[in-house]
């Protein structure tokens, strides 16, 4: 039986802890459809994604995160946007070789993690953090203890399943108001997790996966939410950004190749543009002007 990405949030009722559970295999799969990433820049997008879904869920209001790594090695960029709906997108950037063996600060040299909150109405929130750990769960790691959030651990798994790429993960994060001595439970409760397989993540039904962690303590479990792979381009937002560009620029690229062929970096769509639509959208422009 397939596993649908989705998310799943619980409660450990004796301790002012909530914790979260995703699995993304599909999503994963659909935003790697249309690139062809080297297998370490994969996984660091596989990385991201489950991080972004696991991130995007402590929100409380409807908005935007985009969690973003740069850097000055050959993977300049590598972003992942989702939303509280659970939409997810994310693409990289390259300059130079890849190689197989490569880790994250191979691929990123000297770099740093962006995280930018969107709420849909209030203000915009970013939070930077030097990439210093050696893996993109200890940054995010660090970034909680920088930012002085609420204690947070998030574990994260890539792989393969039948022949596929495969990714989910894990979050624990202390409640407001907690108790004294609730960080001595988090330590516990953060060995146990640690102990999880991707396959286990992967495959096993959730209930499976929270009893077999968490036995001896008494978890709740909430209504899950879909995860999906969702682009927000369009022609129209391509055409918006046209009217935006010099006449001089425009002209320069259709007298040389006929058309102007416009690329989704998310998605890989082609939105092409020839003399008459570029006419088309000016006058729509000035129109909407008057």
């Amino acid at each position: 039986m397939t596993k649908h990405d989705q998310l799943h949030r619980f409660l450990f009722e004796s301790h002012s802890v909530r914790g979260e559970l995703v699995s993304v295999s599909e999503t994963y799969q659909r935003m790697m459809e249309n690139h062809h990433y080297p297998l370490p820049v994969q996984q660091l997008l596989g990385e991201l994604l489950v991080a972004t879904s696991l991130l995007t869920a402590t929100l409380k209001f409807n908005g935007d995160i985009t969690v973003q790594i740069q850097g000055d090695g050959p993977v300049r960029l590598a972003v992942i946007n989702g939303n509280n709906q659970q939409q997810m997108r994310g693409t990289a950037r390259i300059d130079g070789d890849v190689d197989a063996a490569s880790r994250l600060r191979d691929m990123v040299g000297n770099g740093y993690m962006v995280i930018t909150v969107t709420p849909t109405e209030g203000e915009r929130y970013q939070g930077v953090v030097a990439l210093e750990g050696e893996t993109l769960a200890e940054c995010l790691d660090a970034y909680f203890k920088q930012s002085e959030q609420l204690p947070t651990r998030l574990f994260i798994r890539t792989g393969m399943l039948d022949g596929k790429m495969a990714a989910g993960g894990m979050l624990l994060q202390i409640l407001p108001g907690a108790q004294e001595g609730s960080e001595d439970l988090l330590d516990h409760l953060v060995q146990l997790t640690a102990t999880i397989k991707g396959e286990e993540l992967f495959t096993l039904d959730v209930k499976e996966i929270l009893h077999r962690l968490y036995h001896e303590e008494d978890v709740t479990l909430y209504e899950p939410q879909q995860v999906e792979f969702r682009c927000t381009c369009s022609h129209q937002r391509c055409a918006d950004t046209l009217v935006t560009l010099p006449d001089a620029d425009l002209q320069e690229i259709l007298l040389k190749d006929g058309k102007i062929d416009m690329e989704c970096e998310f998605c890989g769509m082609h939105y092409i543009f020839n003399d008459k639509d570029i006419s088309e959208i000016k006058i729509v422009k000035k129109e909407s002007l008057h």
